[in-house]
C-alpha cells in the first residue's frame, strides 16, 4: 500500500512562507495563520514542503489506505493562496456565495488576497469545515 506523502514535520513556518510569499501574500498568509490557529485551537506547522496546517485528523479510505491530514491549513501556489476545506452542503454552498472573489475547487479555495473576501465569512466556512472533519473522523489529533 503508497504511503502517505504529505506528512507533519518540523520545517519553519516563518522560513517557508519568506521563501514562497511575496509581502501582499506574507501579510494575508499571516492573518490566515491568526484566523486558523484561533478556530482550531492548534499552532500552524509544517506538512510535507508547502502546506501550512492546523490540527490534525486520521482517516481510513473504503480500500484500507490510513493517514493523518491536517484540518485545514493553505498553501502559496504561484499567484494564488490556496485554502484547504470542506465545502459540501447547502450551508457551506451559501457562504462561498456571499464570500467574495474566489474559485472553489474539491476541497481547495483559490484566492489572490483576502482584502477580496468577506472575512466574517471565510472564518464561518473553515469552522464549519472543520467540525465536519471532526465529525466524521473524530476529535482533532
Amino acid at each position: 500500500m503508497a504511503e502517505t506523502k504529505t506528512t507533519a514535520s518540523n520545517a519553519s513556518v516563518a522560513d517557508y512562507l519568506a521563501s514562497r510569499a511575496n509581502p501582499q501574500q506574507l501579510a494575508d498568509c499571516q492573518q490566515l495563520t491568526t484566523l486558523l490557529s484561533d478556530i482550531t485551537g492548534q499552532p500552524a506547522i509544517m506538512w510535507g514542503p508547502s502546506i501550512v496546517g492546523f490540527g490534525s485528523y486520521r482517516y481510513t479510505y473504503d480500500s484500507g489506505h490510513s493517514g493523518e491530514a491536517p484540518l485545514t491549513g493553505f498553501a502559496i501556489r504561484g499567484r494564488d493562496i490556496v485554502i484547504y476545506l470542506l465545502a459540501e452542503g447547502e450551508q457551506q454552498t451559501q457562504l462561498l456565495q456571499q464570500l467574495g472573489k474566489h474559485k472553489m475547487g474539491k476541497a481547495c479555495l483559490y484566492i489572490k488576497r483576502l482584502a477580496d473576501l468577506d472575512i466574517a465569512v471565510l472564518k464561518q466556512l473553515a469552522d464549519n469545515s472543520v467540525a465536519e472533519f471532526q465529525r466524521r473522523y473524530g476529535p482533532a489529533a
